[in-house]
């Protein structure tokens, strides 16, 4: 007995169990693969299509190109030479003989394939020892009264469940697509925006996308840029879009303490020893145009390797200083934080600003001290990993929190040290900072609920690294050219990309490369460190290094965030091939900090593969971080460069920001004259696509 249908008005959220066949095991398994409600089926769109609407006469067949075709079994073999095997031979009026070929079978299929019967056939032919051949294709017995009839729409192919077969998949999203509401009922945009862009209502563009016409342009489909696509991206962008807007106006509805006296900056501007760029300098006049307000600030600032971000923050943290209020600043790495630590104290200290340190080694007595001091606002600027965010932290007056390399950070921890400051109704103002550049159509999509500012210009003096791109096997020509570089005091790195050996990966392993160094060069001093090592025993080696006590610095990509030694000159990474643009760009930004000529040498061992070769050379032709970004979202798409849990950003279930990055303007445009003239149609949509999940970060 077939279960009632879901009234229109509920049916996108229905549960899947109102379909016919779905029990609870079947929903368990469609669970876990994100579909729970009918309209979570009417979005799980094919990942390719099968042209079932014509029939290929067997002599017209051609090998590699998937076809369907009709006629009738001439012969059965059934063998096991090697293995049970299954051969069908059938003919059509074309005089032609295409051979069935099967592995895997059940004696029911044996007898389905009597000589005689009319047998409808679809794969992909190959050659076969008498003739073409198709190895399991997908098939089915029809009777007279079928032969020859084709449907009107390709046959859509849906990502795999697992648990669940491809026939009953396809069964279920065809029953609910038959409780898809009328169109009137289920758009939410107006007409008028959607005929301006050329694209389809809603309805249509899921029923063209789950049946799309025989004459349908399926390489359009494939590539994502149909218009019935195109329409579901830009709905799903919106909501999102939407999401983010609405916490910004969520955020922006509690209040902020105003912080407009710039003396300390002022003074700190005039004692630093060099001039803040062009851009340093625009951009820490935006954050002080926003601090100056009384709501909250919400803005992100990013900057290429060196650009100068903590300055800004520094100023900007004067801001609270100067109104006798707090400013807190959190780094993911204590090398980072300690660091940050060393440039605030040398800065702010001969103002007479105390800048404090909260990390997760103070322990005891040293921790107790910090704690009284920051909850009694004698530590006017704290500086801290996530231990700034832990229970028995109070602040006095945190008028100011931020967070350097943010994307490192989980939701919650940015959250919780926001929430420190917040009394009241009021809450602190937020500046985010990242060294990793982002594309500006990510940025558009990923921080709709912040401001982004960019310091696309480095400070003087910084001398471009030359960027080398070398086999593994001129190994030794670099052993020589670290002993010359150091010979003249500069300085070296030696980066792999793991601790241990591995017969898996064909890479050098840290451990082996630094006992071999160590051999080759034995009048230098050579240091270790990789990411298992214990915090002080990193932390320590680490300090050796800055200090120039250590010559050659063996490391894994730990370094890749926070070190600062000008008078490093050389960096070899090894089996460069392996990492992404992001981290190459990282690692490559420690060198090149002094006025000396700068090298990094990427060792690859070959072979490469297309994506690795064009990562190298993108590497080796251009040192704009920004330019890097864009080129990193083409290759790895915005999931990977952003990082899944922090984000959501690649939970997008249609939409491709690399793709779809034309939209996003619409996007915007859209987004804010919905929140303006209907509030009421924004929250439909994010409902819709989004629903209760905190999938964004309101810090």
């Amino acid at each position: 007995m077939s279960k009632p249908a879901p009234t229109l008005a509920a049916a996108g959220q229905a549960p899947l169990t109102t379909l016919s066949g779905v029990g609870p095991a079947v929903a368990e398994k469609l669970a876990a693969r994100g579909l729970v409600t009918l309209q979570d089926l009417w979005l799980h769109l094919p990942r390719q299509y099968e042209d079932r609407t014509r029939i290929t006469p067997i002599r017209n067949l051609q090998a590699g190109v998937a076809a369907q075709v009709e006629g009738v079994v001439e012969a059965v073999e059934r063998g096991f030479r090697y293995r049970p095997m299954l051969r069908v031979a059938m003919g059509d009026d074309s005089r032609g003989t295409l051979v069935l070929r099967f592995f895997h079978f059940r004696s029911q299929q044996v007898n389905q394939f009597r000589v005689g019967a009319r047998v409808r056939a679809y794969g992909t032919p190959r050659p076969g020892q008498h003739g073409l051949e198709i190895v399991h294709p997908s098939y089915r017995v029809v009777d007279d009264a079928e032969a020859g009839v084709v449907g009107e729409a390709l046959d859509p192919v849906y990502p795999a469940v697992e648990g669940v077969g491809p026939a009953t998949l396809r069964r279920l999203i065809a029953q609910s697509l038959q409780g898809l509401p009328g169109e009137d009922e289920l758009e939410l945009l107006p007409r008028e925006w959607l005929q301006a862009q050329g694209l389809p209502s809603l309805r249509a563009a899921v029923a063209t996308m789950h049946a799309p016409p025989r004459d349908a342009d399926v390489p359009a489909l494939l590539a994502g840029l149909h218009p019935a696509q195109r329409r579901l991206a830009l709905e799903e962008l919106l909501a999102h879009h939407l999401s983010l807007r609405r916490q910004r106006i969520a955020m922006q509805a509690h209040a902020a303490i105003v912080l407009r006296d710039d003396r300390l900056a002022r003074r700190l501007t005039s004692a630093l020893p060099f001039a803040l760029t062009g851009a340093q300098q625009r951009v820490f006049d935006e954050v002080r145009a926003d601090l100056a307000q009384p709501s909250p600030m919400l803005r992100l600032v990013q900057g290429d390797v060196g650009s100068g971000k903590t300055v800004v923050a520094a100023l900007a943290a004067l801001l609270a200083v100067g109104e006798g209020r707090q400013a807190a600043l959190m780094a993911p790495t204590e090398l980072l934080a300690e660091q940050h630590l060393a440039n605030l104290r040398g800065w702010l200290e001969p103002l007479g600003v105390r800048v404090g340190w909260l990390a997760g080694k103070i322990s005891g007595k040293a921790r107790a001290a910090a704690l009284v001091d920051v909850a009694s606002g004698a530590m006017q600027v704290v500086v801290g990993t996530h231990a700034l965010m832990q229970e028995g932290v109070a602040f006095h007056g945190l008028a100011l929190a931020i967070v350097d390399e943010q994307h490192r950070f989980g939701v919650h921890q940015r959250l919780a040290l926001r929430d420190k400051g917040a009394a009241e109704g009021i809450v602190p103002h937020q500046l985010v900072m990242t060294a990793t550049p982002i594309p500006r159509t990510l940025a558009m999509a990923a921080y709709a609920d912040l401001d982004v500012s960019a310091i696309d210009e480095l400070p003087p003096g910084r001398t471009p690294v030359q960027t080398v791109v070398l086999s593994a096997e001129r190994r030794p020509e670099l052993v020589e050219r670290i002993r010359a570089a150091c010979a003249e005091g500069r300085q070296a790195y030696w980066v792999c990309t793991i601790i241990d050996e591995s017969d898996e990966v064909v890479a050098q392993a840290a451990q082996t490369t630094h006992e071999q160094l160590s051999a080759s060069l034995p009048g230098l001093r050579v240091g270790f460190v990789h990411g298992r090592m214990k915090p002080n025993e990193k932390q320590a080696t680490m300090r050796a290094f800055k200090q120039g006590d250590v010559d050659l610095l063996v490391a894994t990509t730990v370094i890749e965030v926070g070190v600062d030694v000008p008078n490093a000159s050389l960096m070899i990474i090894e089996n460069a091939e392996r990492l992404g643009l992001a981290q190459l760009h990282q690692l490559r930004g420690r060198v090149g900090r002094g006025s000396a000529a700068s090298s990094c040498v990427l060792l690859y061992q070959p072979p490469l593969s297309q994506a690795a070769r064009q990562r190298l050379e993108t590497m080796r032709s251009t040192s704009d971080g920004f330019v890097i970004a864009e080129k990193d979202l083409e290759l790895r798409g915005p999931g990977e460069l952003l990082g899944t849990r922090q984000t959501g950003i690649a939970d997008f279930r249609i939409a491709d920001l690399a793709r779809d990055a034309d939209l996003l303007p619409e996007v915007h445009r859209i987004g804010e004259a919905l929140l303006d003239d209907l509030p009421q149609v924004a929250d439909k949509l994010v409902d819709r696509w989004i629903g209760g999940a905190a999938r964004y970060a309101a810090a």
